[in-house]
């Protein structure tokens, strides 16, 4: 399921205009902490697609019947840009094992209009049978996501449920990630872009979120 949660404006749109705002991206403390809210956002929504069960819960007062979530999910994310939303997701799910994923796009020539994906590094716990949200601003062309996907599972084991969290997602790259996940699984968005650029930018997007965050690299 696609889920694209400006369809319906909420306070989220106002975060995900801040996002695009070229004057206030100047900011990068109010940048982050868009990213932050909206991971935020996203959270609460997937929380309603997530197992609970009611139980009883003492209070200074009698007896209460409450739901809690039956599991924590495991929260990963693709360095460094998705840090932001990843610690807002974090703070929905406080009690969550987490998963970092070093990967970066490796250009194929000076015009940088083609790359291919390199994943270096994943530190993250047993995924077998476990709700796994998968956190990334900016879903391209969707290439990083399927090979991070591809990669936790065949060193991690297979998820029992897969949600994908992105700020902005582009019209491809959210057919491509559709295609290549399981059956059950949920994409979630702020918003959706039409284009992408030759380099494989998002148009109008709002940049690179991992130079807006932490500041331009070499």
């Amino acid at each position: 399921m696609i889920h694209v949660l400006s369809d319906k404006p909420s306070a989220l749109s106002d975060y995900v205009a801040e996002l695009r705002d070229v004057d206030l991206q100047k900011d990068r403390a109010r940048f982050r902490w868009n990213l932050e809210r909206i991971g935020m956002a996203i959270g609460m929504a997937i929380s309603h697609e997530l197992s609970f069960e009611v139980s009883a819960v003492q209070t200074p007062l009698g007896i209460a019947q409450c739901a809690r979530m039956t599991e924590q999910p495991v929260l990963a994310t693709i360095l460094r840009a998705g840090i932001p939303m990843h610690q807002g997701m974090a703070k929905i799910f406080d009690r969550a094992d987490q998963a970092f994923i070093s990967a970066c796009r490796v250009y194929e020539n000076e015009d940088h209009d083609s790359f291919n994906i390199a994943v270096d590094a994943v530190s993250a716990p047993e995924l077998t049978n476990r709700v796994l949200i998968l956190t990334d601003p900016m879903l391209a062309t969707g290439a990083s996501l399927i090979q991070v996907l591809n990669s936790l599972e065949q060193s991690h084991g297979n998820p029992s449920e897969i949600h994908i969290a992105a700020a902005i997602a582009s019209e491809e790259g959210l057919n491509n990630v559709h295609q290549a996940l399981p059956q059950g699984s949920h994409i979630w968005v702020g918003a959706v872009d039409e284009k992408l650029s030759s380099h494989g930018y998002i148009v109008p997007g709002l940049g690179d979120a991992g130079d807006l965050a932490f500041g331009p690299k070499r």
